[in-house]
């Protein structure tokens, strides 16, 4: 009898040295996801605004694959025993969450978009209230590269499609194709044409392809997945440093023979009939379809501080390396920022101080969470949470603070607040954003003529 207690009692030992601590480790993270619900709630970062994992509760069992299959690490939780979103903001829309489930409860897809004043209205074929007038890319709403991609294949199968339907309408000078931007989606668009046969010209506003991945710091990460590019194949890698990207792009526009005129900024665009006329820095080019490739990030957002336009102040980081024993501003919340004043901060000497307005980093990826927290922590560069820029001065800036003014030595200010997007340029072009009345399509009374400037 005692050798039974002593076995029981033993396996009750084991028993509970394992279930233990895991019931612990179990009560804990719930209780730590509801506090970060709470808190997500209170600063309105678990509201839907673009890509986003919708969770069926009745389907839910709450196992948390959902939550350990995001790259992100905060998008989801469980709450109350269900799948729950924590911070809607830091999705981007990877979709693993919805793979890992194993019962089919989660879905990845778009938040409340036709309510966005900053979200065109678009049909099934990423069309806007202009026929004939596409987006394609992170202007329609959506982030990744292989959401870009996708839908430039989809966008061009659609022309393709409706071209028969249409042709006939021009001459030799007609293009069927005027794509603005030569980001991933421009591009794809471009070859995506070459492969349809239509015959294509991409206007591109910087001396460079690449859209809004030309601006990121060096080396930087970007998220593609496996994705099918025409005429290039298979992209099978699940990220690319930006310079690996750019060299995949230009190789794209080689093998491709793909028409890209540089420097060349769209001013406006007029229908005349079934033909669009696009009025850019060269003059007008004539198109029977237009796609609007050229993402969000528009002009830097301005701080509209006193010392603004002194020199030391920029609005992108090309080369960290190139800067050492500086005294250095970061001023932003976002990725860029983060990513911008990580790479400051390796190099030697310098000294590194991130203002941002919130009194955390709440959009920030997984990744860059966990290195400006080390970075933080380690005192290699200062969190100057809850602040303002309110003077730039030659040798120092003035941060605005809870307490009062505060003045730090400065030698450089990098400021990522964001782009003054090209809604408004859309908006004179006839495109109806969320919430707001169609606008009428602009259109002159006189025919349709190339500008000398012009080139297919």
């Amino acid at each position: 009898m005692s050798g039974e207690v002593l076995v029981w009692g033993a396996s009750l030992a084991v028993v509970a040295a394992i279930v233990l601590p895991y019931v612990l480790s179990f009560r804990k993270r719930r209780r730590a996801d509801r506090s970060r619900k709470e808190e997500a709630v209170r600063l309105g970062v678990d509201r839907p605004q673009a890509q986003f994992p919708f969770v069926d509760p009745m389907r839910c069992i709450g196992c948390g694959a959902c939550v350990d299959a995001c790259p992100e690490g905060d998008v989801l939780g469980i709450v109350g025993g269900t799948a729950t979103v924590v911070n809607g903001l830091r999705c981007v829309g990877h979709g693993r969450c919805e793979i890992a489930c194993p019962v089919g409860a989660i879905e990845v897809g778009l938040g409340d978009l036709k309510s966005r004043t900053d979200i065109p209205v678009l049909d099934e074929w990423q069309q806007t209230s202009v026929p004939g007038v596409f987006v394609a890319g992170e202007l329609g709403g959506l982030a990744l590269v292989k959401n870009a991609i996708a839908q430039a294949r989809k966008v061009v199968d659609r022309v393709a499609q409706v071209a028969p339907a249409t042709g006939g309408a021009g001459g030799d000078d007609i293009l069927d194709l005027v794509i603005v931007g030569a980001g991933p989606a421009g591009l794809t668009a471009a070859a995506a044409a070459r492969e349809k046969g239509l015959s294509h010209v991409v206007l591109e506003q910087e001396g460079d392809l690449g859209g809004t991945i030309f601006h990121y710091p060096r080396r930087k990460l970007v998220l593609v997945q496996a994705v099918e590019v025409p005429i290039l194949g298979r992209l099978r890698e699940g990220e690319y440093a930006k310079e690996d990207l750019l060299g995949i792009l230009q190789d794209l526009c080689r093998r491709g023979d793909l028409q890209v005129r540089f420097g060349e900024r769209v001013q406006g665009l007029e229908r005349h009939g079934k033909v669009f006329s696009v009025r850019s820095t060269s003059g007008v080019t004539l198109s029977r379809f237009v796609v609007l490739a050229m993402g969000r990030r528009g002009t830097p957002r301005k701080l509209g501080a006193p010392g603004e336009e002194l020199p030391k102040v920029m609005y992108q980081l090309a080369d960290a390396e190139s800067y050492d024993q500086q005294r250095i501003l970061i001023v932003g919340g976002g990725d860029s920022a983060v990513e911008a004043a990580l790479g400051l901060a390796r190099q030697r000497g310098n000294q590194v101080t991130l203002s941002y307005r919130r009194e955390k980093l709440m959009r920030i990826k997984k990744k860059n969470e966990t290195r400006i927290a080390e970075m933080l922590a380690d005192r290699r560069i200062e969190g100057a949470f809850r602040t303002d820029v309110e003077e730039i001065g030659s040798a120092s800036v003035r941060l605005r603070t809870p307490d009062g003014t505060r003045e730090l030595p400065n030698d450089y200010v990098f400021v990522f607040a964001g782009g003054e997007p090209p809604f408004e340029l859309l908006r004179q072009m006839g495109v109806r954003f969320g919430g707001e009345a169609a606008p009428p399509v602009p259109g002159p009374t006189a025919p349709p003529s190339r500008s000398p400037g012009s080139r297919s």
